[in-house]
């Protein structure tokens, strides 16, 4: 029986897994899907979980649950050697150890683009993964919570300022729908006024938006201005140290929250840990049907492959590393992973683009497809019913809807739940007295404080 191993549970990874485990015949081939996450995210949705408008697990989809008849590893895969037919996978904890297969797919996505600023690797958090967009979320409420019993001052308003760093699709989405979640929260803080609030979009290029064109992209700038955001366009960060931002402009402001969206960039397991053919950015050389260029059993998609764009009329293209073509390149990849399987003709990737959409923030948003534009909240209701027929499962889609109707009925939630990031504090800074009682007014400071209390009690405090 062929082993056929998919690097990757993301779009691509996820739907050929799924569609390979419907289509296979009994005894054909066993597939295997390494990710180090259990779930594929649905990135679309990442801007509305950081405005609370979905639930972070529902923007997430089990890998066990929906792929039953894949085995899943979890683990990151570090080098592929194809050659041999193996990769190293490393689990996260463990040694690390090889997987053999006969049929490799490589669809690992890409990482976010860093730039060596200084201050950002301390100071920013991205916008790719579940876990960052409720960080976002709740660290806008804390931080609204803190200034509220702040007289005015630095301090203050450096609590009230986000800074999103990159005007592409995530960057704009998630900076419009943050905006929107701050202003409606303005009404729940009678403390705090609107001219507080200060939300800046750092974009290095002339426009924001790169996959409209130039009109509606001006509109959705002039559109964000009126709510009171500051946009940067031809500028760069230079510093962003302790969270003060300093631009190429000259301008400088303090922060409170700095978010990194700039783009993504090659893997690195793929630009430089592997035996496959790449280009000069890192990315898997593929041909028409999904195949590695020039290797046999060896196949790409999604946004780790360099996949020619047949429906573009200007040659070489490629194309547009998105949910979009990664959702419908890793159907293709099952399908025609399937025909080499039965000796049948293998079937080129060809998708003309259903047009661009964005969500702006609540009753927000802009749809472009070729020379129609719409805008506002016909747009915004667009999205909305795009993507919830675009994320996977029926599971998913009634559980979303759900809260979409739960909004609609009582207001988005305003609670913040930033103490689950760090769960041990409350129990190891309880503070214990000699006597094995709370002491309130001097807190222990971690596990070596307990150590210190329990010997002079001279007992072990009674657990009850």
């Amino acid at each position: 029986m062929r082993q056929i191993l998919i690097v990757g549970g993301g779009y691509a990874g996820f739907y050929a897994a799924w569609k390979l485990e419907k289509k296979l015949r009994r005894g054909e081939a066993e597939v295997t899907l390494v990710d180090p996450r259990p779930y594929l995210t649905y990135q679309p949705f990442l801007p509305e979980v950081v405005a609370g408008s979905v639930e972070a697990r529902h923007a997430a989809v089990s890998l066990r649950r929906h792929l039953r008849r894949t085995r899943i590893v979890a683990g990151k895969v570090t080098a592929i050697d194809h050659a041999h037919r193996v990769v190293t996978v490393q689990p996260a904890d463990g040694e690390t150890f090889e997987l053999g297969y006969d049929l490799i797919a490589v669809t690992a996505g890409a990482v976010t683009r860093t730039l060596p600023v200084p201050g950002i690797a301390e100071q920013a958090i991205g916008l790719k993964h579940v876990e960052e967009a409720v960080a976002i979320r709740d660290r806008l409420l804390t931080a609204f919570d803190r200034a509220a019993a702040l007289p005015a001052g630095p301090q203050r308003q450096k609590l009230l300022t986000v800074t999103f760093v990159g005007g592409g699709f995530s960057g704009v989405e998630g900076f419009g729908e943050l905006l929107s979640l701050a202003t409606a929260l303005l009404k729940r803080y009678p403390e705090l006024h609107r001219d507080e609030l200060r939300f800046h979009l750092v974009e290095a290029s002339g426009r924001i938006l790169p996959e409209v064109t130039d009109r509606p992209g001006r509109w959705v700038v002039r559109e964000l201005e009126r709510r009171g955001a500051h946009v940067h366009l031809d500028t760069r960060v230079v510093s962003a140290e302790n969270g003060h931002v300093v631009l190429s402009t000259g301008e400088e402001f303090d922060a409170g929250l700095i978010v990194w969206t700039a783009g993504n960039g090659a893997n690195p397991v793929i630009s430089r840990h592997t035996d496959l053919p790449v280009d000069e950015r890192g990315y898997l050389v593929v041909r028409p049907d999904l195949r590695v260029e020039g290797v046999i059993d060896a196949w790409a998609a999604g946004d780790d492959a360099a996949v020619p764009d047949l429906a573009s009329p200007v040659p070489g293209t490629r194309t547009v590393p998105n949910a979009q073509h990664a959702y419908r390149q890793g159907k293709l990849l099952a399908r025609n992973i399937i025909a080499t399987l039965r000796g049948r003709e293998l079937k080129p990737y060809v998708h003309h683009s259903l047009g661009a959409i964005a969500t702006l923030g609540l009753g927000r948003g802009i749809f472009q497809y070729r020379r129609l534009v719409i805008t506002g909240l016909p747009a915004w209701l667009m999205h909305r019913g795009y993507h919830v027929l675009a994320v996977p499962t029926w599971e998913r889609k009634i559980r979303v809807l759900a809260v979409w109707l739960t909004q609609a009925l009582f207001g988005r939630d305003i609670l913040s739940l930033a103490s689950v990031q760090h769960p041990r504090d409350a129990f190891v800074g309880a503070g214990l007295t000699a006597a094995g009682e709370a002491r309130p007014d001097q807190p222990a400071k971690g596990l070596a404080s307990i150590a210190q209390v329990l010997p002079a009690a001279g007992k072990v405090p009674e657990i009850r």
